[in-house]
C-alpha cells in the first residue's frame, strides 16, 4: 500500500495507472464490451464499392476490410497482445534472475560460462533472432509469448548479475557463510529479496517492450496468426488501405503507443519508488 500510495502521488504515474488499468479491464471485459463479434464479417460492413465504413454510427470505430467492426477487434486483441506481454516478461524475468543469480554467485568458470553465453545471446539482433524463431517455429500465441521470452531475458540477466557480484562481498553474506549457511538458504532468503525490486521495476519496463515487440512480429506476418485479433496483425492486414481509410492503422498503432507509454511510466516510477539511489532525482 506505500508503494502504491507513493506511485499515485507522482503525476506520470498516476497516468501510467489509470491507462493500464483501463486497457486491462477492457480486455477481460471484452465479450461483454464488444459490441459485435470480432471475427463477423457482416454484410453491411462494408460500402456498396466494397471499401471499409469509416468511423460513426453503429461501427464506432468503423470497420475493416473484411466488413469486420474494429472496436471489437482492438479489445479483443488486447486479450492478445496483453497475454502475451504478461507471460513472455514473466518468463524472459524469471530466466534473467536465475542466470544472473547463478553466474553472480557461482563466479568462477561457471559463472564466467553463463555470462558468455548471455555475451552471445546479446550480440544477436533480438528482432532478427525472433523473427527467425518465430518462422521456424508454427506461430501461435504460445509459441509467439516464448519466442519474445527468449530473446528479451538477456538485459535482466546482466544487471541481475552484477547486483548479485556485489551482494555476494556484502558483510552479512560473508556471515551467514561463516555460520555455515547453505548455499540454497544465502540465495533465497539472502540474495533474492534484494533483488525483487529490481525484477519488479523490470518487469513492468519490459511489458511494454514486449508488447511492442509482438506488435511488430504480428505486422511482418510472424507472430499470432488471423483471424485471431492483436494490435499488430490489425496494423498488418489493413496496411495496403493506409491512405484509402487511415483509421485501420491509426487506431491500433495509438492503442499501442499509449499502452506502452503507460507501462513505461509506471514502470520509471516504481524505479524511483524501490530504488533508493534514484529517489530525489528529477
Amino acid at each position: 500500500m506505500r508503494i502504491f500510495k507513493e506511485l499515485c502521488r507522482q503525476p506520470a504515474g498516476l497516468f501510467g495507472i489509470i491507462i493500464v488499468v483501463t486497457v486491462v479491464t477492457m480486455a477481460i471485459a471484452a465479450p461483454w464490451l464488444a459490441p459485435f463479434d470480432p471475427d463477423n464479417q457482416m454484410f453491411d460492413g462494408l460500402t456498396l464499392e466494397g471499401a471499409p465504413i469509416p468511423p460513426g454510427g453503429q461501427f464506432l470505430l468503423g470497420t475493416d476490410t473484411l466488413g469486420r467492426d474494429l472496436f471489437s477487434r482492438l479489445l479483443f486483441g488486447a486479450r492478445t497482445s496483453l497475454v502475451i506481454g504478461l507471460v513472455a516478461n514473466g518468463v524472459a524475468v524469471t530466466i534473467g534472475l536465475f542466470v544472473g543469480i547463478m553466474a553472480g554467485y557461482l563466479r568462477g568458470w561457471g559463472g564466467s560460462l553463463l555470462m558468455r553465453f548471455t555475451d552471445l545471446m546479446t550480440a544477436f539482433p533480438a528482432l532478427l533472432l525472433a523473427i527467425v524463431l518465430a518462422a521456424i517455429l508454427k506461430p501461435s500465441l504460445w509459441i509467439v509469448a516464448m519466442v519474445i521470452a527468449l530473446v528479451n531475458w538477456v538485459q535482466v540477466a546482466r544487471i541481475v548479475y552484477t547486483e548479485t557480484r556485489a551482494l555476494v562481498k556484502r558483510d552479512f553474506i560473508m556471515a551467514e557463510r561463516a555460520l555455515g549457511a547453505g548455499h540454497a538458504r544465502i540465495v533465497i532468503l539472502h540474495i533474492l529479496p534484494h533483488l525483487v525490486p529490481t525484477a519488479i521495476v523490470w518487469g513492468t519496463l519490459g511489458i511494454a517492450t514486449t508488447v511492442l515487440l509482438e506488435a511488430t512480429l504480428s505486422f511482418l506476418g510472424v507472430g499470432v496468426q488471423p483471424p485471431q485479433p492483436s494490435w499488430g496483425n490489425i496494423i498488418f492486414e489493413s496496411q495496403s488501405y493506409f491512405q484509402a481509410a487511415p483509421w485501420l492503422v491509426f487506431f491500433p498503432g495509438a492503442v499501442i503507443l499509449l499502452t506502452a507509454l503507460a507501462f513505461n511510466l509506471v514502470g520509471d516510477a516504481l524505479r524511483d519508488i524501490l530504488d533508493p539511489t534514484q529517489r530525489g532525482r528529477g
